[in-house]
């Protein structure tokens, strides 16, 4: 793989396997875009909650929200050094973490329109390629053809624990119990539903972190590029 060479990285994967924190460390790196598709389908989540369309159970108001996809409109800016996503002009960073939007997402993610306008907003992000994209069918739907495609994976209760800490740290009100039974509910949701499932592209290489530190897992990406 020429360095000079500007390409596109998929990076896919479980809940909580610190896909994004990965993906922001190699386009700094790089010097390429970032995009994180998960806080887009986040957004549009909390959008749908906050207008009482996602409710307990199994109800949703689809078609409201398919009416109101257009008016959705979902950005990326830095703000004091960190990537935060703006919904509509306001930035929501912090509420598209919370715990609500958690237990959703994968639910609204599964909206096949929701994921088509999605999917549609992301290959125009990348047509100039010189982008590192994290989410869940990066490598098998929205850019097949990615020149790099790395499938992240780790144990579920390291996946809760990291998840657990990272909100704590937030102020967040949770239980551990709480968030492991969120991710293991999140991997059976994306696994298993009809459009677009998680999984890993024949041609991705697997990255299992469960024991590695991020210092490591850099190590891990620069052999990567060196054997490439």
């Amino acid at each position: 793989m020429n360095k000079k060479e500007k390409i596109i990285i998929a990076i896919d994967g479980y809940s909580s396997t610190g896909k994004s924190s990965f993906a922001k460390v190699l386009a700094a790196k790089l010097g390429y875009i970032y995009v994180d598709t998960g806080a887009m389908y986040r957004a549009v989540t909390l959008y749908s909650l906050r207008k009482g369309w996602v409710k307990e159970g199994n109800e949703i108001a689809v078609d409201s929200l398919i009416h109101a996809l257009p008016d959705i409109h979902i950005t990326f800016q830095i703000v004091n050094g960190h990537n935060c996503t703006f919904l509509n002009g306001e930035n929501v960073e912090k509420e598209i973490r919370d715990i609500q939007v958690s237990q959703q997402v994968s639910r609204v993610s599964a909206i096949p329109e929701v994921r088509e306008q999605l999917v549609n907003l992301q290959q125009l992000m990348g047509k100039d390629k010189a982008i590192v994209m994290d989410g869940r069918d990066i490598g098998t739907v929205v850019f097949p053809e990615a020149e790099l495609k790395i499938f992240m994976t780790a144990e579920p209760e390291v996946r809760a624990e990291r998840r657990f800490r990272e909100l704590k740290a937030k102020g967040s009100d949770v239980s551990l119990e709480e968030i492991y039974k969120n991710v293991m509910q999140r991997d059976y949701e994306d696994v298993r539903r009809v459009v677009a499932p998680l999984r890993k592209a024949d041609d991705a290489v697997l990255l299992d972190n469960s024991c590695m530190t991020p210092e490591q897992q850099m190590e891990w990406f620069d052999n990567l590029l060196k054997e490439r």
